[in-house]
Order: structure tokens, then C-alpha cells, then sequence
């Protein structure tokens, strides 16, 4: 998804240009989304109308249905929330924004008042032509980017989103140059960033979970976008401190301090959903028997703190396509036929 603003003083054309901006991008076969800033009250239903009456009953937030679909919040949310959610609803190729002249988007300005650092153009859109807004369709293509926290290009030495947008901005980098993020996350509204290693890991281990149910009852075929909310009334965050020794096929499996916390963490939290004893100091987990990534047979035992644990066939095929899914994000080369993960802290 990449994302560019239009900006401009009070009766410079914004409007006029933006509606030229996304007609362009549309003929050009592209999904486009739109989002319209006003610092005033923006009404999206008529006095009188029930969805009209449902607000002024106190509701925060009112959706119509009907040819169309609109949502009516009472308060207004940040411009990365609603980036956020837009991925939700569809899979935008653009977002062209009218307006947020105070957020770190590449922008197209209508007045030269408002340039500042993430200006990539300003154009006079009272007389811009056809050609003129081509060109300027090119330039969106080329300088949008993605929200700007999701941004990641560790290959080419940059590992800040502010840093990586600038580039882009400036043309020296385009978003083909970027890791390619699979998975995105907000927490209680605020985008957190996942780098390749962590979004591919995330994807791989809820896909090993998703795998293990029986879709087929949901009416789903084919699993393609996966969308997860889990609600919280735990608001401590619990970093685990842990070891952990990955063997694949009775080898050592290299792995750096950043990647040690990321499976402890997740393998923890497994044994810690099963319920198995109050304290759990110490984890061995073993699959073996894996045949040509066949995991239907695979042999799973258990142990917390060198007590072996009995589970049953549903949380075993859990495990295991899980754990197989966590090493598949790892890279590993060889044919796997035998995973073993100890954790201990």
C-alpha cells in the first residue's frame, strides 16, 4: 500500500486535484482508497435519518448498510489508525489523502506556504493538464510508501522507518527495495513495526495454529488473509528471560539472542495456554518422525521440568504445526525430519 497527501491553504484546489489524482490511478487499473481531513464537523448522514437518530442517542459509532457502506465515529482517530484498519477492509494499492499537512507522508502541496521536508512536489492545480497530472501519478508511484513505522530495509542499511521514507522520498530507495513485511500489528491503536524475520515468523505461526482447525465447517477453502483481534484484560507485559537450544535432526541450530527471545517467548506461551504446572522453569519439546514436511504422524512428546505432559491429539497437531511453522520462518536448509527445543529459565 503506498500513501501520499494532498495539501494546500483554504481555495488552492485540493479537492480538484485529489479527485484528478485517484481518477488517474483508478484508469491505471489500481485499487484506490481515499481520506478526506477537515478541521471541521464532517456529517456522513442527514438530520432526521435513523442512522442520524442512532448517534444522537449516544451511539460512538454508527455503520449504514445499504448500496453502500459508511461508518460514523464520534471521535476522531489518528491518521496510522485508520491506515491500520483500511488494511482490513481491502487490499489498497494507494491511499491518497486530502489534508494531515502535519504527518510524515510524501505530499503534494497546492501553496508554497505549507512545503516542509516531505514536500515531493508542488503543483498549480488550477492549471495542471492531463500530462501534468500523468506525471504526477508517476511521482506516487514512485515516492508513496507504506505506513511509515511498517517501513523496513535492513539489506540496504537502514533500519528506521523516519530514515527509510526519506529515502524514498528523495528517490534514492523505492519500495521494491524493502523487506518484504507479511504481517501487520497494532496494540491497544498503535502501529508496531515487524521487520521480515518477525512478520514471516508471526504469519508461519498463526498459519500453523489456523491449519490445525477444521475450516471447512466456516465455509473457508482456501486460506488467504487472516485477520486476528485478541482483546486483553491483562495490561502487564511479561518479558520472558530465558535460554533456549534449537536441534534440527540432532544438530545445533545457530541462533542469535534476538531470535532466542522471540521462540522462547512463543514457546512459553504455548505450554502456558496447555495449564501444565504453575511454575514452569524448564521445557522439552520433541517432534520426530517428520516425513517430507508430513506432520500428521509425526511423533510429539512433552516435558515441564523434566516431568513428561499428556496432551491430547488436538493440542498435539497444534504443537506441532506451530513449531514446524516457527522453524520453517528460521530458514532452515536441510530436509527437516526431527525438531528439538529446550527452553529454560
Amino acid at each position: 500500500m503506498k500513501i501520499a497527501s494532498i495539501v494546500g491553504k483554504k481555495n488552492t484546489g485540493k479537492t480538484s486535484l485529489t479527485v484528478k489524482v485517484i481518477e488517474e490511478l483508478t484508469k491505471r487499473g489500481y485499487n484506490v482508497a481515499s481520506i478526506k481531513h477537515s478541521h471541521h464537523s464532517i456529517e456522513m448522514d442527514k438530520e432526521n435519518t435513523d442512522t442520524w437518530k442512532h448517534k444522537q442517542a449516544g451511539a460512538n459509532l454508527v455503520v449504514g448498510v445499504g448500496s453502500t457502506t459508511f461508518f460514523n465515529v464520534r471521535k476522531e482517530h489518528d491518521l496510522n489508525r485508520i491506515l491500520y484498519l483500511l488494511k482490513h477492509f481491502d487490499e489498497f494499492d494507494f491511499v491518497i489523502i486530502e489534508g494531515y499537512k502535519s504527518y510524515n507522508y510524501p505530499k503534494i502541496i497546492t501553496s508554497p506556504d505549507v512545503r516542509d521536508e516531505y514536500t515531493i512536489k508542488e503543483v498549480d492545480s488550477f492549471t495542471i493538464d492531463e500530462k501534468g497530472i500523468s506525471e504526477l501519478a508517476d511521482l506516487i508511484e514512485k515516492r508513496g510508501h507504506d505506513i511509515v513505522d511498517t517501513l523496513f530495509a535492513n539489506n540496504c542499511g537502514f533500519n528506521n522507518g523516519e530514515t527509510i521514507a526519506k529515502e524514498i522520498r528523495s528517490g534514492n530507495l523505492t519500495v521494491d527495495d524493502l523487506d518484504n513485511v507479511v504481517s501487520y500489528l497494532s496494540i491497544d491503536g498503535h502501529v508496531v513495526g515487524l521487520n521480515r524475520f518477525v512478520s514471516d515468523y508471526l504469519k508461519q505461526s498463526v498459519i500453523g495454529v489456523v491449519n490445525t482447525l477444521n475450516l471447512e465447517e466456516y465455509d473457508v477453502e482456501d486460506i488467504g488473509k487472516i485477520e486476528l483481534i485478541i482483546p486483553s484484560n491483562d495490561k502487564s507485559k511479561q518479558q520472558i528471560d530465558a535460554t533456549c537450544s534449537i536441534l534440527i535432526n540432532d544438530n545445533n541450530l545457530d541462533i542469535n539472542q534476538f531470535t532466542t527471545n522471540i521462540v522462547s517467548n512463543s514457546i512459553k506461551g504455548m505450554v502456558n495456554s496447555i495449564k501444565t504446572e504453575d511454575d514452569v522453569h524448564l521445557i522439552d519439546i520433541e517432534i520426530s518422525d517428520i516425513n517430507n514436511e508430513e506432520l500428521e504422524n509425526a511423533e510429539i512428546t512433552l516435558k515441564t521440568n523434566n516431568h513428561d505432559v499428556e496432551i491430547n491429539k488436538f493440542t498435539q497437531g497444534i504443537l506441532k504445526e506451530t513449531i514446524f511453522a516457527i522453524i520453517n520462518s528460521l530458514k532452515v536448509d536441510e530436509e527437516i525430519s526431527k525438531i528439538k527445543i529446550i527452553v529454560e529459565d
